[in-house]
This record gives structure tokens, C-alpha cells and sequence, in this order.
């Protein structure tokens, strides 16, 4: 990728950069010549990112507005990526989630203006879409959040994209709505779809499906950090107030489930067959995400697939960078989010 935005764009702040996207992302733009500040609570642990001179780590709470006001001066961009993810972290404590997802965001915007921040990237959720039986949710489709995290999603994005000053060296937000991240990272999560059953099949050698006729938009974490660094590096009146679908395929969960049996039965022959097993779900979340606008307006495709993402986990599982998977709460946000102290 080029380096215009680079020069352009010396000092890009990631919020929850320690974070599972965030852990690729880092090192990412670091390479591409960005100057990265970190700010993240690190409650996942601090040790997922490299150690590079133009990296700085603040173990910080986004919430902490006199916080932001010393960090924001000289940052050009910010890719906000922290909140409270999913639903069942979520859940545990509602108050927590909503003083993170949506009370501290206005007041993140509202500083990164102040403090002369150019760009601003915000990671919303495809899951502000629903249930929908259209056979493509673009982006135009009606917002139908179920839960409290993507309403908060959904209720952020307004508020960003309300902000813009145009495109003559102005605060221009972007907003993507990523489908669900899979694959490898230094900080790992085995609490989305396609890294579940990857983790069942590698350790217990049975998938259990719920469900299965869900349908499940997933993006490669890779392509995932690519599209980031794409937005970073666009001309401003290319990205100005856009609003992005991001994802890859869009599979039934059963379909996946036999995508994760076959590589899983091909990358580590020594498992024998894995074996699927079908349960009934009270999931009702079933939504195909078409990405087609930021394929035609940013030229944005994803090149992996899932396959690609099942054998990187592979991948670390026998290399054992991924011990103790099935019992670790580290890889399992809602374990985490139990071991904190309430209202942290």
C-alpha cells in the first residue's frame, strides 16, 4: 500500500489498539511508517504488541476526558476500535458497556476536533442491521439493532458523521461496518463464530452448531486491518461521511461449520474426522452483508476467505500459541469482563 497518508498523516491514535483487531492493526501501520499511540484499558494484557520506537502505549480509560486532551494533541488521525464487544460482555454489565459505547464517544469526537485530529475511523458492527430477510443488507437497509451494543453502534454513527467540516483539511469521519472479524492475533478471541468451531474441532474434535440456517457475514481479520489502512490513505473527499459495509462471504453457520471440518480434517490430519453436531439456537441473528459500495467507491475487496482463516489458526495451534484454548478466560471476552471489578 502507499505511504501518501503516511506523510500525510504522521500520528494515528488507535483506540483499543491492545485489542484483537487492534493487535494487527498496530503493527500494521507501524511498518507503513505511521507514528502510533495506543490508548487502551489493556485489560486482555499489555503484551500483544510489539516493542517499536514510534509506538506509544497508554494503559488509559477513553472515558477519562482530561486523558484525551493530553493525548490528542499532534494526532492527525484516530481509528476508534474500543468499546465493549458483544453482546454477552455487554450484558454483564450494561452500565459499563453504555458509559464505554456510547456516553464517552461524543466526548472522544468532540476532542479529537478540538486537538486538530484530520481523520477519524469509527468500527460500528453489521449487527446494527438485525434480523432482515432482504437477500443483500446494504447500506441504505433500515437499522433494526436487537441489542444494546449495536443500538449504541448504531446511535454513534450520527453523531460522528454530524461532525464533519468538509473536505479542505477539515475533521472528516468515516464510519465502517465490519462483518465478523476471524482469524489469528496476537491478542486471540475463540468467542466469534468461525473461531469457535475452529477451537472445538482442534481440541474436543466435535463441532457444535446452533441452529445453522443463520445466515453470517465474516471478514479475515487481515483484510480487516488492510481496509483500515486503505481509509487512512484515501483522499479525504473520497471518504468524507461514508458509511461501509465491510465483509467477505456470507455463509449459513452450517456451511461454516463444514468449511472449519474440512480444513481442520486437512491441516492437522492426526485429529482423525471431526465431527458436527446440531443444537437448537434462540440466535435469531441472520443477515447477508453486501459490500459491494466499498468495493465501488474505495476499491476495497477482501483477498482471504475463511479457509484462509481456519488454517491460520491452525496455523498457531501447532506451533502452541494458543495454549490452553478451551479453558483460558483471556480468549473469552465475557470471562474477562467477569473477573473486573463492577463498574470499572
Amino acid at each position: 500500500m502507499s505511504n501518501d497518508s503516511a506523510e500525510r498523516f504522521h500520528h494515528v491514535l488507535i483506540t483499543g489498539g491492545a485489542g484483537y483487531v487492534g493487535a494487527v492493526l498496530t503493527p500494521q501501520l507501524l511498518d507503513a511508517g505511521y507514528r502510533v499511540t495506543v490508548l487502551d484499558l489493556c485489560w486482555y494484557g499489555d503484551d500483544v504488541l510489539p516493542d517499536h520506537p514510534d509506538l506509544t502505549l497508554i494503559k488509559g480509560d477513553l472515558r477519562d476526558v482530561s486523558l484525551l486532551e493530553r493525548t490528542l494533541p499532534g494526532v492527525d488521525a484516530v481509528v476508534h476500535l474500543a468499546c465493549v464487544s458483544n453482546d454477552p460482555s455487554f450484558d454483564l454489565d450494561p452500565t459499563l458497556g453504555k458509559s464505554i459505547n456510547l456516553d464517552a464517544f461524543e466526548p472522544l469526537v468532540d476532542a479529537s476536533i478540538a486537538a486538530g485530529v484530520k481523520r477519524f475511523v469509527y468500527a460500528s458492527s453489521s449487527s446494527v442491521y438485525g434480523v432482515s430477510e432482504a437477500p443483500d443488507v446494504t447500506e441504505d437497509h433500515d437499522l433494526n439493532p436487537l441489542t444494546d451494543y449495536s443500538k449504541f453502534k448504531a446511535q454513534c454513527e450520527p453523531v460522528l458523521l454530524g461532525k464533519s467540516s468538509g473536505t479542505s483539511g477539515g475533521f472528516v469521519p468515516v464510519v465502517i461496518r465490519p462483518a465478523t472479524v476471524c482469524g489469528y492475533s496476537p491478542r486471540q478471541r475463540l468467542d466469534v463464530i468461525v473461531n469457535i468451531l475452529t477451537n472445538h474441532a482442534v481440541n474436543n474434535q466435535k463441532i457444535r452448531v446452533f441452529g445453522g440456517d443463520q445466515l453470517r457475514p465474516n471478514l479475515h481479520i487481515a483484510d480487516m486491518v488492510d481496509c483500515y489502512q486503505r481509509v487512512l490513505e484515501a483522499p479525504d473527499e473520497q471518504v468524507n461521511k461514508k458509511v461501509w459495509n465491510v465483509g467477505s462471504t456470507n455463509h449459513p453457520v452450517s456451511e461454516i461449520a463444514e468449511i472449519v471440518k474440512r480444513v481442520v480434517e486437512e491441516e492437522m490430519p492426526e485429529l482423525g474426522e471431526i465431527a458436527i453436531g446440531v443444537e437448537p439456537t434462540d440466535d435469531p441473528r441472520s443477515y447477508h452483508v453486501n459490500s459491494g459500495k466499498v468495493a465501488d467507491e474505495l476499491g476495497f475487496t477482501p483477498q482471504r476467505t475463511i479457509e484462509d482463516a481456519v488454517r491460520d489458526l491452525c496455523a498457531a495451534f501447532k506451533a502452541d500459541q494458543l495454549p490452553d484454548s478451551m479453558t483460558d478466560p483471556k480468549y473469552f471476552n465475557v470471562k474477562v469482563m467477569q473477573s473486573q471489578p463492577a463498574g470499572v
